[in-house]
């Protein structure tokens, strides 16, 4: 039984920092792709970042380029997001998601098998 859980949500203001965990346990975490995703009501989900395993690769959508941060540790099977300078276009549910493979290539919400129950960051 694979289960991700995301943590460390909430307010923030616009320019400021926050960082989002997602523990996973149940699965071969330190062979997989990782990712986060977010999504709004009125949209579709988006790929953020994704990383390779091992953290051989990392993967950004072009609008968090230098401002998200993703990173792992493999000995704690964490996966964290750490965001910077925060705009209030970042306020979404923020989801973590595991793929089957051990490289991601991409951050399409196509190729992650298994999902989170997301954390909400607000940024105002």
């Amino acid at each position: 039984h694979v289960q991700l859980v995301e943590s460390g949500g909430g307010p923030v203001q616009a320019g400021g920092s926050l960082r989002v965990s997602c523990s996973v346990s149940g699965y071969n975490y330190y062979r997989r792709c990782m990712g986060w995703f977010r999504q709004i009501s009125t949209k579709e989900r988006e790929g953020v970042a994704a990383i390779d395993t091992g953290s051989a690769s990392t993967y950004y959508a072009d609008s968090v380029k230098g401002r998200f941060t993703i990173s792992r540790d493999d000995a704690k099977n964490m996966l964290y997001l750490q965001m910077n300078s925060l705009k209030s276009e970042d306020t979404a549910m923020y989801y973590c998601a595991a793929r089957k493979l051990r490289t991601c290539a991409s951050i399409q919400v196509a190729d992650f098998a298994y999902w989170g129950q997301g954390t909400q960051v607000t940024v105002s």
